[in-house]
């Protein structure tokens, strides 16, 4: 049986700080309600008013969908790809608080 002190060393400890406030929802959680293969004009029926996070702020799906080609979607992996050509990737924008 392993030393139980062995596990706990590993890794640096991260402090997360005080919470912040991040509106809109991971634009994976809109992707896993969804069934796929899925048109462009039924995602938005069910979800367009969803307003996702963006490295630039939040955005409403619909919003964001103007600016895709698509018009179909055969798998989750190809809509997030739209969706991420679109708004991009990286740190999400957050509200300072004081």
């Amino acid at each position: 049986m392993a030393d139980e002190d062995e596990n706990e060393d590993e890794g640096p400890v991260v402090e997360l700080g005080e919470e912040t406030p991040v509106e809109g929802q991971p634009l994976a959680r809109v992707a896993s309600r969804l069934t796929w293969p899925r048109e462009r004009s039924r995602l938005l029926e069910k979800e367009g008013d969803a307003v996702i996070r963006t490295p630039s702020g939040p955005q409403t799906l619909s919003d964001v969908l103007d600016d895709v080609d698509a018009s179909y979607f055969e798998t989750r992996k190809a809509f997030v790809d739209e969706v991420e050509s679109v708004v991009g990737t990286g740190p999400v924008e957050t509200k300072q608080t004081r």
